[in-house]
C-alpha cells in the first residue's frame, strides 16, 4: 500500500508488545459508473490525513469531544496502513482488494477504519465483515442508497445499502440523515421499509436528538458505522458532490458515534464521499479528520 503522511501520525507497525486496536487505510476507487470520473474522490484519504496533522502532535492532550486524551491509557495503539491500490474502472479488482484488506485487518482482531473514496467502496468494506457477523450497519447519509442497478452497474455509489441488505452477515440497518429530494424513487423507499431498514430523517434527529436513531440498535450488537459526508450539513461539510441543506451537525454525528460505542460494540467505521475539489479552506477535510478521531476514540474506549 502507499500513502503520504499518516493519519494523526500513526505508524505503519507497532512494537510487538503493543496490540493495535484500530487500523486506518484508504481506498480511492470502488466501482465507477460508465463514463463517470471518480478521481476527485480518490484525493480524499490523503486530504483527511493532511488535515489531521494539526492534531498529530496533540493526541496526548485533552480532547473535549471524548472527555480525555484520544488514547486514555496513554500508549498510542493504532496503525495507518496507507492506501489500497485501486484504479478507476477496475471495478472488480478494486472490490476484491478492499474486501481482502478488510478481512486481513479483522483477522488480527483489529477494527478497520476506511477512508474513501465514493460510497461504492462501502460495499466491499462491509462484505469484508462476513467472518465476524452478525453485524448491524448504522449509515449517516443524505440518501438511502437502495438503487438496485444504475447505468448497468450493481455495485456503484447508489447501491451500498441494497447490496448490504443482501449480505447474510448483516442483521439490520439503521439509516440516518435523509432529507430533501434525493436519488430514491418510491420503489426504493418501499423496498428499504419492506426489508426492515430503519429510516431516520435529518428532521427527526433535529427534533428528537440522536436517540431517534440509537433506539433502533439492539444493545450489545456488533456495529459498523458508515458516514457519507453529505449526511452532514454543507455549512460545515461543503466539500461534497451533492450538498443538501438541513443536514446533521458535527455534534449530532459525534453523539451518534459515542452512542453507538456505548450501546453496542463498534467493530468498524468508514467515512466516504469527501470531494476535496469542492472543499472550502480545508474545512470539510478537517471536520472529516475529527469525525474519524472520534470513531477511533470510541473504539479505544470500548476495548
Amino acid at each position: 500500500m502507499n500513502g503520504s503522511v499518516s493519519f494523526l501520525g500513526f505508524p505503519g507497525r507497532l512494537a510487538p508488545e503493543i496490540r493495535p486496536v484500530a487500523a486506518v487505510f484508504g481506498a480511492g476507487h470502488g466501482s465507477t459508473y460508465p463514463g463517470k470520473d471518480s478521481s476527485g474522490y480518490a484525493l480524499a484519504a490523503d486530504a483527511i490525513r493532511a488535515a489531521s496533522q494539526e492534531d498529530a502532535g496533540l493526541i496526548d492532550h485533552w480532547d473535549f469531544d471524548l472527555g480525555g486524551p484520544l488514547f486514555d491509557a496513554g500508549t498510542p495503539c493504532c496503525l495507518d496502513l496507507g492506501n489500497v491500490p485501486t484504479r478507476m474502472e477496475d471495478n472488480a479488482g478494486n472490490r476484491a482488494r478492499i474486501e481482502a484488506t478488510t478481512r486481513e485487518v479483522l483477522a488480527t482482531g483489529v477494527a478497520p477504519v476506511l477512508l474513501g473514496g465514493d460510497d461504492s467502496v462501502v460495499i466491499p468494506f462491509l462484505a469484508g465483515f462476513g467472518d465476524v457477523g452478525p453485524i448491524w450497519i448504522v449509515q449517516i447519509d443524505a440518501h438511502i442508497d437502495w438503487r438496485d442497478t444504475l447505468h448497468g452497474e450493481r455495485y456503484g455509489y447508489s447501491s451500498p445499502m441494497r447490496r448490504a441488505n443482501e449480505m447474510r452477515h448483516v442483521a439490520g440497518i439503521v439509516q440516518v440523515g435523509m432529507r430533501g429530494i434525493g436519488s430514491a424513487r418510491r420503489a426504493e423507499v418501499e423496498d428499504a421499509a419492506r426489508f426492515g431498514s430503519h429510516l431516520v430523517t435529518a428532521r427527526q434527529v433535529h427534533a428528537e436528538g440522536v436517540a431517534a436513531a440509537l433506539r433502533h440498535i439492539p444493545e450489545g450488537t456488533k456495529v459498523v458505522m458508515t458516514v457519507d459526508c453529505d449526511g452532514l450539513d454543507p455549512g460545515i461539510m461543503p466539500g461534497v458532490a451533492a450538498p443538501s441543506p438541513g443536514g446533521l451537525t458535527y455534534t449530532q454525528v459525534i453523539d451518534m458515534i459515542e452512542g453507538v460505542g456505548r450501546r453496542s460494540r463498534l467493530v468498524g467505521f468508514d467515512l466516504v464521499e469527501l470531494f476535496p475539489p469542492a472543499d472550502i479552506a480545508g474545512l470539510s477535510a478537517l471536520t472529516a479528520s475529527r469525525l474519524v478521531a472520534n470513531a477511533i476514540g470510541a473504539i479505544v474506549r470500548q476495548r
